[in-house]
């Protein structure tokens, strides 16, 4: 809004205006603005989550150490939510369809993660949805955001060939299949496009939710990830940065990094009333929906290989909760870990809660690390 107001309508006749064409300014403007609204609007939600009883429930198989974590106020993921979207409409440009991707799915994951919470505060059992349901749900919001990428692509506005970490020459086309000649590829090309959609999305989207299990865990993890973000986004669509680093170039993807830059100060501004001890949880409307946008920006800027790196603690902590399951299931109830997800198990070792948090804090940001150097590593 204020870009079309300020740059697009008054700079001819007000040319200091001109500051808002510039991407980095406004990147760093929907970052302050992001984080001053979660700072500003932080205690009027928690005050409103409180009285309207919307309290985290804890599992009685859980640490015996979160116990008293029960009735802390839960839901604070709308807050992270309204925090990006604000300053992603005003300092964005809203004429890209990449910006509004991100917010929909933003919104759409955000969506299925607040009638789960929902129902575990509404209802006596405290079961949210159902895996089925969530699933379900999840697989529409994909078939959204898939079958918007696919009418991107064929008005040649979208590539889908993706970038491949240490390669400069190999991109990989994820529709190669339709481009054989045969009619029937046609659909195996679609098929392997969706499923590739939804481990990377639903992956990305459901890796965050079980990591949101530690008092600022997960929103000193987007912190890191947001970031990582913000600077592959602005470098994939800046074209002198893509064809230095032999990038798949998508013209305006560099308007994204104003939503990722958003996104890093709406989890700072959380993360002051998150941190241990924690005021509010974001619950699975912030986490479904923080990890469902984060892969879907990695699908746009074509770097769904990059993202395991970035996000490689949500990574380990959703292969924890895989192998600890299918070990219990196939090896006659044996375990792998003390328990899962891995923050978990670590604390079963005795570590306590804070080390666990700074540790897996410090793992996050060494991978984002490396990630951003594999861009040179080519």
């Amino acid at each position: 809004m204020l870009y079309w107001l300020l740059y697009e309508q008054l700079f001819p006749h007000f040319t200091p205006l001109r500051i808002f064409g510039y991407v980095t300014f406004r990147v760093a403007a929907a970052s302050i603005t992001a984080l001053l609204v979660s700072l500003l609007l932080g205690p009027v939600m928690i005050r409103w989550l409180r009285r309207m009883q919307f309290k985290q429930y804890i599992r009685e198989e859980g640490p015996e150490s979160h116990q008293k974590k029960a009735g802390t106020p839960t839901m604070g993921g709308l807050l992270i939510i309204a925090a990006i979207l604000i300053p992603t409409l005003l300092f964005g440009n809203l004429a890209n369809p990449y910006v509004w991707i991100a917010m929909v799915s933003l919104v759409a994951f955000g969506a299925i993660g607040f009638v789960d919470d929902y129902r575990k505060v509404s209802k006596a059992r405290n079961l949210g949805l159902t895996a089925r349901e969530k699933f379900a749900y999840q697989f529409l919001a994909l078939l959204l955001i898939g079958s918007w990428l696919l009418y991107l692509h064929a008005r040649g506005l979208y590539s889908t060939s993706m970038n491949v970490p240490f390669f400069k020459q190999f991109q990989p086309e994820l529709l190669i299949p339709a481009f054989l000649g045969s009619p029937w590829t046609y659909p195996l090309a679609f098929i392997f496009f969706f499923a590739f959609l939804w481990l990377v999305v639903v992956g990305c989207s459901n890796a965050v939710n079980i990591t949101d299990g530690l008092d600022g865990l997960a929103a000193g993890l987007m912190i890191i990830a947001a970031g990582a973000m913000t600077i592959l986004s602005y470098v994939s669509g800046h074209a002198q940065f893509a064809t230095y680093l032999d990038l798949a170039r998508l013209p305006g993807a560099s308007e994204l990094a104003i939503f990722c830059g958003a996104m890093t100060g709406a989890s700072m501004g959380f993360l002051w009333y998150n941190s241990h001890p924690a005021e509010v949880f974001m619950g699975d409307v912030g986490a479904l929906g923080l990890g469902g946008s984060l892969g879907v920006v990695a699908v746009l800027i074509k770097q769904e290989l990059l993202l395991p790196f970035i996000g490689g603690v949500f990574v380990a902590e959703a292969l924890s909760v895989i192998l600890q399951v299918g070990s219990y299931k196939l090896r006659g109830g044996k375990r792998i870990f003390l328990m899962a997800p891995l923050h978990h198990h670590f604390e079963k070792l005795g570590w306590d809660e804070s080390k666990v948090i700074a540790r897996f804090w410090i793992a996050g940001l060494l991978l984002a690390l490396f990630a951003l150097t594999t861009l040179k590593l080519r």
